[in-house]
């Protein structure tokens, strides 16, 4: 019976050992062990200021066909797409009453001819005065001038291309009545297009004549589209308080006459900064770790982006940094990093094919100290599990005696 006693004391002594061990342990990691930080690192990266706008693509040349009276469309040619001349016949309107009342002049101004011959013949012979012939002829120049008018009239009534150049769009069908109000065709070149966007008035002094810009459709959604700004509109829109600034198109472009767009127009660019994402800094600053130590570094803040921001100041490329910055620690404290999979570059809308240098990314800056600490926690357990072998095999010992 004695040698069960044993065997339960010592046992007990054993699990009273696991149990101090075990709190040990736990008062290391939570209160001697220096706490966790999630780290970035500061990058190289191409960054760009962009003034944000929307615009239509438009032919640089075009010109719209409108009707100038309101009357009933009778002809319109099926000519979308097709090359056209200037003064070339797109359609008609009714011109049945123009054309009665033109050849009603026509008969009155064949009479009065006839009347002035016999006049004047009665004036040579001196039957008839001289004042009733130059009355006939003022009232036939009279209608001579009303049948000219009435001409022009019936020409109003025939749509005809305004320039040479392709009909891009026709509106309308034979049979409607239209007026002044209604486009019935767009002509234009389509080889030369641009964008015409609206830029808020507060913006329009960043932007001028050259700047490169990058556009933006859904049709397109993985390209940049670039453009150049070709001119701004002296007078802005008091109403909508915007400015019209025209963004040349590169003749192989895929965007397409009427196509919506986003514009970006890059104003200030810089083809590498060093950029760190934005939760990495705290007021001005930013808190680099070195030697597993925290150091605030003033910064100053230069092109902000999404989701990082170019800083100017005492940090390189490759610097790893807090990110989120930790206001509840000072400088000088000791910390661990994360290893934190590497950060993309600042996402720039001015020129999303440009990427940052990564030469330098967190997982290399911490993969040494992370081993470290692996390797610390590996000598810890290990120390656990020898001290309780040694225990069990006390025990053993001395109920075997």
């Amino acid at each position: 019976m004695r040698w069960r006693t044993i065997i339960r004391r010592t046992l007990s002594i054993a699990l009273v050992a696991i149990a101090v061990l075990g709190a040990a342990t736990v008062a290391y990691f939570y209160y001697f062990q220096p706490p966790t930080v999630k780290t970035s690192v500061a990058m190289l990266a191409p960054v760009s200021e962009v003034v944000y706008g929307t615009g239509i693509v438009e032919p640089v040349r075009w010109a719209k066909v409108v009707s100038v009276n309101r009357k009933r469309v009778v002809d319109l040619c099926r000519c979308e797409g097709q090359s056209v001349k200037t003064g070339q016949i797109l359609g008609r309107q009714d011109d049945a009453e123009e054309q009665a009342a033109l050849r009603e002049l026509e008969i009155r101004r064949d009479q009065l001819n006839r009347d002035l011959q016999s006049l004047d013949r009665d004036r040579q012979r001196g039957t008839n005065s001289k004042t009733e012939y130059e009355r006939q002829r003022s009232q036939l120049k009279e209608l001579e001038s009303r049948i000219t008018a009435q001409k022009e009239r019936l020409d109003t009534l025939i749509f005809r291309a305004p320039m040479d150049g392709m009909v891009l769009r026709r509106d309308g069908e034979v049979g409607e009545i239209v007026g002044p109000t209604d486009v019935m065709f767009w002509v234009g070149l389509p080889t030369t297009l641009h964008v015409v966007a609206e830029i808020n008035e507060e913006e329009i002094t960043k932007i001028a004549v050259g700047q490169k810009a990058y556009l933006r459709n859904e049709a397109f959604s993985t390209q940049a589209l670039p453009a150049t700004v070709s001119q701004i509109t002296p007078k802005g829109d008091p109403t909508r308080k915007t400015f019209r600034v025209y963004l040349l198109l590169p003749r192989d472009t895929p965007l397409r006459i009427g196509m919506t767009v986003e514009a970006n127009i890059v104003f200030r660019e810089k083809p590498a900064a060093v950029v760190v994402p934005s939760q990495a800094v705290i007021g001005n600053s930013v808190q680099v770790v070195s030697s597993g130590k925290i150091q605030r570094v003033p910064v100053t803040i230069g092109v902000r982006g999404t989701s990082y921001l170019e800083i100017i100041g005492n940090v390189s490329q490759g610097t790893p940094v807090l990110s989120p910055a930790r206001v509840d620690l000072v400088d000088g404290a000791s910390v661990r990093m994360e290893n934190a999979p590497a950060k993309e570059a600042l996402n720039t809308p001015a020129d999303p094919q440009l990427s940052p240098d990564l030469s330098a990314t967190p997982s290399q800056v911490s993969s040494a100290q992370t081993e470290q600490i692996k390797d610390e926690n590996a000598a810890i357990s290990a120390a656990i599990s020898a001290r309780v072998q040694s225990i069990v095999s006390d025990a053993r010992r001395n109920a075997s005696k």
